[in-house]
């Protein structure tokens, strides 16, 4: 097998697959059953590949455009009827280790009633699960039955993150008084940032799966349309469900804003009530503190004190008129 081959089956046509070689490729007839053909259009390998398959007599729906399309390293998820065939480019969450789930991996697919090529770069999980149905007997039987299965899996893998997101805010709503402020803040924005990228990818793919269910392709049958249907569906509630995280870290990280500002004007009323009361006070001593003749009591034994109870006194009055007018 070559290297920028990463595997390649021929349905059986009853729910399994038999793998076959690189010459095993190039020998296919389209009366053996279905190809698949999975490649890795970062490889040097797969544009000449692609290309030679395309020229080949039985095959007249894969032409240039198409095989551009495959190659493409930026896609943004759609799908359009292409030469009687499904030209598209879907993506799902990045499961692999060490990864961000939003981090979403594309994977390219033309297929048409007899062959199907897909092609990736990184590693995509909903395509090891097609392989792993085919070992259990449990795999598509058609190109129709493929197109639905991957784009069930993609929307299938979808919900880990999505619920993992859903019962992270959960938590952070009920840590809201208990959580450290700073750490709270963190994880609201990471998860935030997670919602709305998870969601940049989503809403094209829910455009896309809804431009197969419109495409009129032959061989393109109702079961499958019914599969993607409800594959479009759940993929809607999942955008629903992101929309619904998004808004409500919205709303708790405002009450977090809004508890730091309460608490922030309630240190500052407090230290503006004592600056009101030692108002006075300060005037009071900084005008007996100037270094001039004639300052009252400065020969009496007694003023001092007297001085010291009249600054506590006018110190009392004017918490007695705080209270009086409710703001202590």
């Amino acid at each position: 097998m070559s290297e920028s081959i990463i595997y390649a089956f021929i349905f059986d046509g009853r729910g399994g697959a038999r793998a076959i070689t690189r010459e095993e490729i190039d020998l296919w007839k389209p009366e053996q059953g279905v190809l698949w053909v999975h490649v890795d259009y970062s490889h040097s390998d797969t544009r000449s590949w692609l290309s030679a398959f395309a020229s080949r007599e039985d095959i007249t729906s894969l032409d240039d455009l198409a095989v551009a399309a495959l190659l493409a390293e930026e896609t943004r998820p759609r799908a359009a009827a292409h030469n009687g065939g499904l030209l598209m480019a879907l993506r799902g969450v990045n499961m692999n280790p060490n990864a961000d789930p939003e981090d979403m991996v594309s994977v390219r697919i033309f297929a048409d009633a007899n062959h199907i090529i897909s092609s990736r770069k990184r590693r995509l999980l909903s395509m090891d699960d097609v392989v792993g149905r085919f070992a259990r007997g449990e795999g598509p039987c058609s190109s129709a039955e493929f197109v639905a299965l991957l784009c069930e899996r993609l929307v299938s893998r979808m919900a880990g993150p999505i619920e993992e997101a859903e019962d992270c805010v959960d938590l952070l709503e009920e840590s809201l008084l208990t959580t450290p402020r700073a750490r709270l803040r963190n994880q609201l924005s990471d998860l935030r940032r997670q919602a709305i990228s998870l969601r940049r990818y989503l809403a094209p793919q829910r455009e896309a799966l809804n431009w197969i269910l419109s495409e009129r392709v032959a061989w393109f049958d109702n079961d499958a349309r019914a599969t993607v249907r409800e594959s479009g569906d759940r993929l809607a509630q999942y955008i629903e469900t992101l929309d619904s995280v998004r808004e409500r870290a919205a709303v708790t990280q405002e009450e977090l804003v809004n508890q730091i500002s309460e608490e922030s004007n309630a240190r500052m009323y407090v230290l503006s009530i004592v600056s009101a009361i030692f108002l006075p006070l300060g005037f009071a001593t900084g005008l007996l503190g100037v270094n001039v003749g004639g300052i009252p009591g400065a020969d009496n034994q007694q003023a001092f004190m007297l001085f010291v109870g009249m600054l506590i006194g006018v110190a009392v009055l004017m918490l007695v008129y705080f209270r009086y007018k409710r703001w202590l």
